[in-house]
C-alpha cells in the first residue's frame, strides 16, 4: 500500500509515494526483524548518471527460466532479480540466484514442495558493481534497480526503486514472488510485503547475495506474503508496546487467547497444541509477538518468524503449505480439455512430485461422471478405450491429485489442496 509523504504547503512538489517495509534483525542478534518503516517508494537515490552502452541494451532485460517444473498457470512463479551486477558479472549473478534458491529450498516446507516452483531471473545490467552504501553509507553505485544501504537511516535496510523493480518483473510471465539479490556481501534485506495491484505478485524480498543470512532474511519475508504470517518478536522495554489491546488479529499465528482459552474455543492453531515442532519444544501459546511484550501469543519459542535459522513452526508451516496451494495447481492436462476424447485418444496429466523425507506423494484418482474408477489410482493417464463404454452419449471424465499432508489439519486448508481436470468422452 502507498502512502503519500512530503513537506506540508509545498504545492510545486508533488507527495512522493511511500510504501511500508520490513527491517531485518541486526546482524548479530537474534531476531529476525527489527519493526517497519515507511520508505520511498521510487528509492532516494540520484538518477542514473548516463545510458548503458549498446553491448549493455543488448543483455539488459533478459528472462530464463532457472528452474522448470511447469506451466506458469500452474505453478508459484518466483522471479529473482539482481542488482549491481555489470554485463561482465551476469554468471555471477545466475550462481548466485542458484544458490539462494537452494538455501530457500533447504527449509521446509518448501524442501517438500519445491516442485511446485518454477524460478526466473530476470538480467539488470548495472554501470557499476555493488550497491550503494556497501562499504559506508558514502559510497554511491550506478545500478539498475537502485538498491541502497542506509535506508532511512537504517544500515542494514537494504531499499530499492520498486517502480524499476517492477519494470523488470513485467519482462517475466506472471510472477508470484519477487526476490532482489544485491551485489554484496553486507548484511542486510528489507520486505515489501504488499500484494503488487498491477503485477500480483505477494511481494518483493530483498537481500545481500553475498552474505550467509540473507537466505534466512528471505525466507523470513515469504512468512508474511506466501503465508500471511504475522512477526512473533517483540519490543521489550519499548512503553507503546507493553500490551496489546486490540482485537485478535487475522494471522493464523497471533491470538489474544492462551492456551485454555484456545482449546475451549477451538480457535488459531488449538489443533496443534501440545504437538512437538521443528523449531524446538511444544506447541502452545507463548506470550510476546506481534511486536508486543502482552496481550498477544505465539504458537512456539523461537520459529523463523522470530529467529533466523530457526524452521516454521507446525502452525506456520501449514500456513505456508496454504500459500504455495493459492498459487500453484498439482493437475497439469497435457491432453487438452477443450475437445471431446474418443475411443484413440488418451487422457494425460502431469503431477509434480514431492520430496520430503516420508515419502509421501500426492494421491491421484480418475472418476467417469462422478463415480471413482478405483483401478486407475495413481496413473496419470488412462486411455479412453479402457473406460469400457457401451453407449454413444456423451461423458465427463476426470482425475484429481490431493495432497494429503499430515502437516494440515484445518479442513478449510486442506479442502484446497486438490486440484482436478476434466474431460468430455465418448466412443
Amino acid at each position: 500500500m502507498l502512502l503519500a509523504a512530503g513537506p506540508a504547503g509545498a504545492a510545486d512538489t508533488p507527495p512522493k509515494p511511500r510504501v511500508e517495509v520490513e527491517i531485518p534483525g541486526p546482524e548479530h542478534g537474534g531476531e529476525a526483524g527489527s519493526g517497519h518503516t515507511l520508505v520511498p517508494a521510487a528509492g532516494a537515490r540520484a538518477e542514473s548518471a548516463g545510458r548503458l552502452s549498446e553491448a549493455q541494451r543488448a543483455a539488459d532485460g533478459a528472462v530464463a527460466k532457472m528452474v522448470d517444473n511447469g506451466p506458469t498457470a500452474d505453478r508459484l512463479d518466483v522471479v529473482v532479480i539482481g542488482d549491481g551486477y555489470t554485463t561482465a558479472e551476469l554468471d555471477r549473478f545466475h550462481a548466485d540466484a542458484r544458490q539462494k534458491w537452494a538455501e530457500v529450498t533447504a527449509v521446509e516446507p518448501y524442501t517438500t514442495y519445491r516442485d511446485l516452483f518454477n524460478v526466473w531471473t530476470v538480467d539488470a545490467v548495472s554501470r557499476d558493481s555493488g550497491v550503494s552504501g556497501d562499504p559506508d553509507r558514502a559510497a554511491v553505485r550506478d545500478t539498475a534497480l537502485g538498491s541502497y544501504f542506509w535506508c532511512e537511516e537504517i544500515e542494514r535496510l537494504l531499499c530499492i526503486d520498486q517502480p524499476k523493480v517492477d519494470a523488470y518483473v513485467a519482462k517475466a510471465p506472471a510472477a508470484d514472488l519477487v526476490i532482489v539479490l544485491a551485489n554484496s556481501a553486507k548484511y542486510g534485506g528489507a520486505g515489501y510485503n504488499e500484494r503488487s495491484a498491477t503485477l500480483g505478485y505477494e511481494g518483493i524480498s530483498t537481500a545481500s547475495a553475498g552474505h550467509a543470512k540473507s537466505g534466512q532474511v528471505a525466507i523470513h519475508e515469504t512468512g508474511h506474503s506466501l503465508g500471511k504470517l504475522a512477526d512473533e518478536y517483540l519490543y521489550p522495554g519499548l512503553p507503546d508496546y507493553e500490551k496489546y489491546t486490540g482485537p485478535e488479529p487475522a494471522e493464523s499465528n497471533s491470538s489474544t487467547l492462551p492456551a485454555d482459552r484456545m482449546a475451549a474455543e477451538r480457535a488459531k492453531w488449538y489443533r496443534w497444541l501440545g504437538e512437538q515442532s521443528p523449531d524446538g519444544g511444544t506447541v502452545g501459546a507463548y506470550e510476546g509477538g506481534g511486536y508486543f511484550a502482552t496481550g498477544l501469543y505465539r504458537p512456539t519459542d523461537n520459529s523463523i518468524m522470530r529467529v533466523l535459522g530457526k524452521p516454521f513452526n507446525l502452525p506456520g508451516v501449514e500456513a505456508m503449505i496454504a500459500g504455495f496451494h493459492r498459487h500453484a495447481r498439482t493437475v497439469t492436462p497435457l491432453t487438452p480439455t477443450d475437445r471431446t476424447l474418443r475411443a484413440r485418444h488418451t487422457a494425460r496429466v502431469a503431477v509434480p512430485r514431492l520430496a520430503g523425507a516420508d515419502g509421501r506423494q500426492l494421491v491421484v484418482r480418475w472418476y467417469l461422471d462422478g463415480r471413482e474408477l478405483k483401478r486407475f489410482a495413481g496413473r496419470t493417464e488412462v486411455a479412453v478405450a479402457e473406460l469400457w463404454l457401451f453407449d454413444l452419449r456423451t461423458h465427463r471424465l476426470s482425475v484429481t491429485a490431493e495432497d494429503r499432508t499430515p502437516s494440515v489439519r484445518d479442513p478449510k486448508i486442506a479442502d484446497s489442496l486438490r486440484s482436478r481436470a476434466d474431460w468430455a468422452v465418448r466412443l
